[in-house]
């Protein structure tokens, strides 16, 4: 099970873009409202969610994303059901992947980064404390996955497919929405 967290002013393309490319793959992929049901997006969009966040299952989870977006990613940072089903995730070495503010402010702001290789969105790699930080699309350090913003969505989405499936099933998925990964 994976659980993409949704709080008030997420970037819907950095959300919605993984759940997408984890469906098409077979991943049972649930869209978890941390303020809501009916979770409206940085620029207006609401989504409605599979579920609350009351309702997760943190031990049946194999992976959390938190998308970035603001005010979204400083609300899930605020909400401590999120920073502690981060923590349980990460302690359990369980995937924990984060995308354009969410590793700085979320994943830096609760030291899970320190020593490894990450992104983030530019000019906020300091919020991401002990780091090693690369300008790039997406990175993958261990059970950390890292990625830019809107721009690298559909590479983090790949990443986390490839995570969960495998490179073969990641490169067929990338291959039918038709995105040329890049390395």
């Amino acid at each position: 099970m994976v659980y993409v967290l949704l709080a008030e002013g997420f970037e819907e393309v950095e959300a919605l873009t993984p759940v997408d490319l984890l469906r098409r793959a077979g991943v049972d992929a649930k869209l978890v409202g941390v303020t809501g049901e009916m979770v409206p997006g940085t620029h207006g969009i609401g989504i409605q969610t599979d579920l609350t966040m009351d309702q997760a299952d943190w031990d049946q989870a194999e992976m959390i994303v938190l998308p970035g977006g603001m005010p979204g990613t400083n609300n899930l940072y605020a909400d401590k059901r999120v920073t502690d089903a981060v923590r349980k995730c990460y302690d359990e070495g369980k995937y924990v992947a984060a995308i354009c503010a969410a590793p700085s402010v979320i994943l830096g702001g609760m030291g899970l980064l320190k020593g490894r290789k990450a992104t983030c969105y530019p000019g906020m790699e300091d919020g991401m404390a002990g780091a090693i930080p690369l300008e790039r699309t997406c990175v993958v350090d261990g059970c950390i996955i890292t990625a830019c913003g809107v721009g690298g969505a559909l590479d983090f989405g790949c990443a986390l497919v490839s995570a969960l499936c495998g490179e073969e099933k990641a490169r067929r998925i990338a291959a039918e929405v038709v995105h040329n990964v890049r390395k």
